[in-house]
C-alpha cells in the first residue's frame, strides 16, 4: 500500500498548478532595542534629516514601482507609498529623535507602533492598513541601517514563494516570471494576496497552517491553486503533468455556456479604463462590476459631473453594444474618502458606507447618476447601475426612483447584507437585477472580518450558510423574473462557479484572467450537473467539506488542470 505523499493544505484562491523550489520569505526586520538613544555628541538635527531622507527614498521607490504597474497593483503600491510620505508619521518620529533623543530607527518604530495601535482599535479598513504601516516602517529601518529592503528575495531560477504573510506592497510587486506560485500561512480568500495573485495569474494557496515550518527552502513542491494542496517532493510523473498543464494556453470565445447550452454570461470586474481595455481584449461579454471609485480616491474634493463623464466614457467605449454594470460610489470601511469621513464610527465595516452615504451626502449620488446617464447617452454600451450595501426594501425602491429620475432604466442592487438576501423577492419587485458581492456577504454572514487571515476558514464563500443566502437571492430573483449575478471573488473560482450556476446565478463577473478557466469548466458540465453540485455543497457541514465533496464529483478537473 502506497504511503500518502506529505502535503500542506490551505485554501486555493488562484487557479493553476506550478512546480518549483521553495523560497521562504525572510523574517521581518527585528525591533530595534527599546530605549536606544543617540550619544551626546551626535547631531540630532542631522539624524532627523537622515530619517526624513530615508522615508523619502522609500516613498520614491514605491512610487516608481507603482508608476510601472497598473490596476490593483498600482493602487496597492501607491497607497503604501502614501504611508511612507505621511507627514504625521514622520513628524512623530522626528519628535522622538529631537525631544527623546532616540536613534532614528527606534524613533520610526515607536511612531509606527503608535499608529498601528490606533488603527487596530478603529478596526475595519484601518485595521487592514496596519500591515502596510509595518511594511513601510521596516523599509525605512532597512534604509537607515543598510540592511536589504524587505521583500521577495532574489533567486537564480523561478520559485514558489512561501511566507507567513505578505505585505500588500510585496504582493503587488510580485513578478509572475519569477514567482511560480504563492503559499501563505495567513491571509484569506479576499485578502490582497488572493486578489493580486488572481489578477496576475499566479497560482496561490492561503491559510496554509504550518507552511513555513513544513516547506523548507529548496524543497521541490507542487502547488495546486484550485484545490489548495501543496505536495512536497512530487513524483516525476506529477511534475511532468503539472508542467504540461501550466504550459497550456486557454482562451475564452466570448460566450459562456454549460455543456448542454445553458447560457451563463461571463463578465469582467474592472476598476479603471486600463482594466476595461484588458477585459475587452480577454473576450469578456461585458462588465459585471465597474468600480467607479477610481476617480474619487486620493482627492480632497469629489470630481465634478463633467470630469466623471470623461472617465466613465473611457470605460464604456471599450464595450460597444455590451452590458456594463456601474456600481455607484462604494465608500467607507475599506475605502475611506477624505470628503466622506465619519470619524465617530467604531466599526466602519458596519457603518455609513455604500448607499448609506447618500443619506448624509445626497448631492454626491445625484451628481454621479447624472454623470453616468450623460456618459451612457454618449456611448453605445448597455449601461446598468447598481447600488452597494442595500439592506432594505425601502432603500432599493428609493435608489430605483433616483436612477429613473436621471433616465437610467436598469437599476439594481448589490446583495452583500444577509437581510437583503432574505428579502430579495421583495427587493427585486422594484430593483431590476441583483449582483451578489460574495466577499462582504461572507464576512457579514459568518461575523468574520474578511481582512483577518486568522479567520480565513470562516470567511470563505464555500461556507454552506453563505451558499444558502446565494440560493435565497436567486429564488427571490426567480419569483420576480429578475436576473441575479455574482461579482465577488467567488466567481473567479471555476469549481465554485459551477455551484453558483446550479444555485440559479445567471451571470458571473470576475478578474479577466479567470474567464478562460471558468468558461472551460462550465462547458464541461451540464446545467443539471451544476444543480446537483449545488445541492452537494449546500448540504455539507463546512466550507472545506463542501469544496472537497464538489471536487470529488468532478473528475474532469484533472483533465482541465483545475
Amino acid at each position: 500500500m502506497n504511503e500518502p505523499q506529505p502535503a500542506v493544505r490551505g485554501i486555493g484562491v488562484s487557479a493553476g498548478t506550478a512546480v518549483g523550489p521553495v523560497v521562504v520569505m525572510p523574517e521581518p526586520i527585528e525591533e530595534p532595542p527599546p530605549g536606544r538613544r543617540l550619544a551626546p555628541r551626535d547631531d540630532q538635527q542631522a539624524e532627523a534629516v537622515r530619517l526624513r531622507s530615508a522615508a523619502s527614498a522609500v516613498a520614491d521607490d514605491l512610487m516608481r514601482a507603482a508608476d510601472a504597474a497598473d490596476g490593483t497593483t498600482q493602487d496597492v503600491l501607491g497607497a503604501t507609498a502614501a504611508i511612507a510620505a505621511d507627514p504625521t508619521l514622520l513628524a512623530d518620529a522626528e519628535r522622538r529623535v529631537l525631544d527623546d533623543h532616540l536613534v532614528p530607527e527606534r524613533a520610526i518604530w515607536e511612531a509606527a507602533d503608535a499608529v498601528v495601535r490606533q488603527f487596530t482599535e478603529l478596526g475595519g479598513y484601518f485595521a487592514e492598513r496596519t500591515q502596510d504601516i509595518a511594511d513601510v516602517r521596516d523599509r525605512i529601518i532597512a534604509n537607515l541601517t543598510g540592511l536589504p529592503a524587505p521583500g521577495v528575495p532574489d533567486h537564480p531560477e523561478p520559485f514558489v514563494l512561501v511566507a507567513r504573510d505578505l505585505a500588500p506592497s510585496a504582493t503587488a510587486a510580485l513578478d509572475p516570471e519569477r514567482v511560480l506560485a504563492i503559499v501563505t500561512e495567513l491571509a484569506g480568500p479576499t485578502s490582497h494576496t488572493a486578489i493580486v495573485a488572481n489578477a496576475k495569474g499566479i497560482p496561490a494557496v492561503v491559510a496554509a497552517t504550518g507552511a513555513v515550518g513544513a516547506l523548507a527552502s529548496a524543497t521541490l513542491v507542487l502547488v495546486d491553486g484550485s484545490s489548495g494542496v501543496v505536495t512536497l517532493d512530487p513524483s516525476a510523473d506529477q511534475v511532468a503533468r503539472a508542467r504540461e498543464l501550466a504550459s497550456r494556453t486557454r482562451t475564452f470565445d466570448g460566450t459562456g455556456r454549460t455543456a448542454d447550452g445553458h447560457r451563463v454570461a461571463l463578465l469582467a470586474n474592472v476598476g479603471d479604463p486600463t482594466g476595461a481595455a484588458a477585459a475587452a481584449a480577454a473576450g469578456a461579454e461585458g462588465v459585471g462590476l465597474f468600480r467607479s471609485e477610481f476617480c474619487f480616491l486620493g482627492r480632497e474634493d469629489p470630481p465634478g459631473v463633467e470630469e466623471q463623464v470623461v472617465e466613465y466614457r473611457r470605460v464604456l467605449t471599450e464595450f460597444p453594444g455590451r452590458k456594463v454594470v456601474v456600481r455607484t460610489l462604494d465608500s467607507g470601511a475599506d475605502k475611506p474618502l477624505e470628503f466622506l469621513s465619519s470619524p465617530d464610527e467604531e466599526n466602519p465595516a458596519l457603518g455609513v458606507r455604500g448607499l448609506r452615504t447618500a443619506e448624509r451626502w445626497p448631492q454626491l449620488l445625484e451628481d454621479q447618476l447624472e454623470a453616468i446617464a450623460l456618459a451612457a447617452r454618449a456611448e453605445s454600451a448597455d449601461v446598468w447601475v447598481m447600488a452597494p450595501m442595500v439592506a432594505t426594501v425601502d432603500e432599493a425602491q428609493w435608489f430605483v426612483e433616483r436612477c429613473a429620475a436621471h433616465g437610467l432604466s436598469q437599476a439594481g442592487v448589490m446583495v452583500e447584507v444577509p437581510g437583503a438576501a432574505l428579502l430579495s423577492g421583495q427587493i427585486l419587485a422594484s430593483a431590476h437585477f441583483a449582483s451578489i458581492g460574495t466577499n462582504d456577504l461572507a464576512q457579514y454572514t459568518m461575523a468574520a472580518d474578511r481582512l483577518l487571515g486568522s479567520l480565513a476558514e470562516l470567511n470563505d464563500p464555500w461556507q454552506p450558510a453563505v451558499l444558502r443566502l446565494v440560493e435565497a437571492t436567486c429564488r427571490g430573483g426567480a419569483q420576480q423574473d429578475r436576473p441575479v449575478g455574482v461579482c465577488g471573488e467567488a466567481a473567479s473560482n471555476p469549481v465554485l462557479a459551477a455551484v453558483l450556476v446550479g444555485l440559479g446565478v445567471s451571470s458571473l463577473s470576475m478578474t479577466a484572467r479567470a474567464l478562460p478557466d471558468v468558461a472551460a469548466l462550465l462547458a464541461a458540465v451540464t446545467h443539471d450537473e451544476c444543480r446537483t453540485l449545488a445541492q452537494v455543497a449546500l448540504t455539507a457541514p463546512s466550507a472545506r467539506s463542501a469544496r472537497d465533496a464538489v471536487r470529488e464529483r468532478l473528475p474532469v478537473l484533472a483533465e482541465l488542470g483545475l
